[in-house]
């Protein structure tokens, strides 16, 4: 056709622009289009379709009115691509005016078009609006009841989408990835792992694939499930997933989550084989970093620096916590200088908030406040909370006070900050502050986080409140609690440290709270449930206190155990003795 001057009528057009466009070649299917003289709506329909798929959504909007001026009205393959862009935009009043648009012409009970508004409703946050039409629809396909499910699910309304999946007759694997990824953002990992696990029934009809295992290892991750997670890995195995730089990243973050650091090492030398990816050597990063291995989470850095890969905002925030973990302060800041100087990457507030952790850890309170005072952004909780928890170790009662007013207006209702401070002020013998400090949390109807723990044994999870006696075990767990371990641990040097108790009780209540914290009865409990020389895996929902981070040094030396205690700031690897924090968290 170019060597003879010809140009493509309408309906070739419309035939080349889709053939250029699932080529990878957008500039000749534009070119195309422009060349056609009088165009029709199948010609519109494939231009707005490679501009959609190109993820270029203002320029499919910019095409979809230029359609509308030549008085095209569109059908019902234009409008679902639209659509689809209108939610890309996040743009609900686009989305309104083009539904508006396909009622004049009729288009809203075509089931495709009725998806695509269900689904356009979704994503821009206008549920109720996503539910009418569903309601009205008298045909629905799959795909409306799995976009109206995951809506549901993203705005936290578990119940709802419960009720449409078991409702569904007809279920996909999008519905079921849905229902596991919706159970694992809202932190409900065992229902998550309870429908993954009915997909691999022998009787089940869909079976899970890649995306469905992404959406349940971050279950694992969240209840600390290593043999439920290494199970999952078998399985990804088996279905030829091995290979998947996605799934392997994903397997690197739960492994580093569930306290395995040398399998997620493994996974990502892996990923690191075939794919020099970012995400996964950020994951790596972050993984040393929460383990208190700081110099790694350097080192690997520097690896990634020479593997021709530039850093991004994530990068920093897991290099400097590693640096804060673990105490490495000049290395610290002068990563937090060059961030701006070297790599164009303008300081977050998840980075300021690592500085001045770092510097709070080492006592220097007076330069962090100065750094906070400096920042470009207003301090967020994370900052102030660093700040008052740098003050107790360091007995800075003057910045304690300033940090402690800051959370107590952009966290009123954190009970935990209340705490703090008071036993700062107790530690100071501040009685009168403590006091009114406790009735002001009292007239509040404010309570303390009550503290958990839960440790994995055979596959399944056992929790632990403080000073809880339902485990069905419970008589055998105090007996080591209370006789055993007590005696052993004290003939190796063990004293009771109640400055972590409430001051306004007995020395000998105050050495029973001690003794029945959460994670020293999960640990009781795994010493009675495993084997010698099994890794005892601990989650804590709180930061663990110091004397149960003293006593459970103790204890792996005693009964020679490896404990990995996962806190709510990092982890802790106890071995002969020693933890891998050096005692600085």
């Amino acid at each position: 056709m170019a060597l003879r001057g010809l140009e493509p009528n309408a309906f070739l057009g419309a035939k080349m622009v889709a053939m250029y466009a699932s080529s990878d070649d957008l500039d000749s299917a534009v070119n195309i289009f422009h060349r056609v003289n009088n165009p029709s709506t199948l010609l519109y329909n494939s231009i707005i379709r490679a501009y959609t798929l190109y993820g270029y959504s203002e320029k499919t909007m910019e095409i979809y009115g230029q359609m509308r001026r030549l008085g095209l009205k569109g059908d019902n393959f234009t409008y679902p691509f639209v659509l689809k862009c209108c939610a890309n935009l996040s743009s609900i009043w686009l989305g309104k005016c083009v539904h508006s648009l396909s009622l004049r012409i009729g288009l809203e009970s075509d089931m495709y078009v009725g998806t695509s508004l269900i689904d356009m409703y979704v994503k821009c946050g206008e549920m109720s609006d996503a539910r009418s039409l569903f309601d009205k629809m008298t045909v629905r396909d799959v795909s409306s009841w799995n976009a109206l499910i995951a809506g549901h699910m993203k705005d936290g309304e578990i119940c709802f989408a419960e009720d449409l999946f078991r409702r569904m007759l007809c279920k996909n694997i999008v519905s079921w990835t849905a229902m596991i990824s919706g159970y694992t953002q809202n932190g409900l990992a065992e229902q998550a792992l309870v429908l993954f696990d009915e997909m691999l029934r022998k009787d089940s009809e869909v079976k899970p694939n890649w995306v469905t295992i992404m959406s349940v290892l971050p279950a694992c991750a969240h209840s600390a499930a290593l043999e439920r997670g290494r199970q999952i890995h078998n399985f990804a195995s088996r279905i030829g997933l091995d290979s998947n730089t996605s799934i392997q990243t994903a397997l690197l973050a739960m492994y580093a989550k569930c306290g395995s650091l040398s399998d997620a090492r493994q996974c990502f030398e892996r990923v690191h084989q075939t794919e020099n990816s970012l995400v996964a050597w950020n994951t790596m990063i972050t993984a040393y970093a929460s383990h208190g291995r700081g110099s790694e989470a350097v080192s690997t850095f520097e690896d990634m620096i020479g593997a021709g890969l530039r850093p991004d905002n994530i990068t920093f925030t897991g290099l400097l916590s590693g640096c804060s973990h673990s105490g490495l302060i000049d290395v610290g800041l002068k990563y937090f200088s060059c961030m701006k100087t070297i790599y164009s990457i303008e300081p977050r507030v998840e980075h300021y908030a690592c500085v001045v952790d770092l510097l709070g850890r080492t006592g220097r309170l007076v330069e962090a406040i100065d750094l906070v005072s400096k920042m470009p952004m207003q301090a967020g909780p994370s900052i102030w909370g660093a700040l008052l928890s740098a003050c107790r170790n360091h007995h800075n009662l003057e910045i304690a006070e300033i940090a402690a007013r800051k959370l107590f207006i952009l966290e009123p209702d954190n009970s935990g900050n209340y705490v703090l401070l008071s036993n700062i002020y107790a530690d100071a013998g501040m009685w009168k502050e403590v006091d009114d400090l406790r009735a002001l949390l009292k007239s509040k109807g404010m309570k303390k986080n009550p503290g958990c723990s839960w440790i994995e044994v055979n596959g399944k999870a056992h929790l632990f409140l403080g000073g809880d006696t339902s485990h069905p075990q419970a008589k055998e767990i105090y007996e080591v609690l209370l006789e055993e371990l007590p005696n052993k641990i004290k003939a190796a040097g063990y004293v009771p440290d109640t400055s972590f108790v409430l001051h306004d009780v007995s020395e000998e209540e105050k050495e029973h709270n001690l003794t029945t914290h959460s994670e020293k009865l999960a640990i009781a409990f795994g010493l009675l449930n495993t084997s010698p020389g099994v890794v005892l895996r601990v989650t804590k929902n709180l930061r663990i206190c110091g004397d149960c981070h003293t006593a459970t040094k103790l204890i792996s030396r005693i009964y020679g155990r490896e404990i990995i205690v996962r806190d709510l700031n990092r982890f802790h690897h106890f071995r002969d003795g020693c933890c891998s924090c050096g005692d600085y968290w």
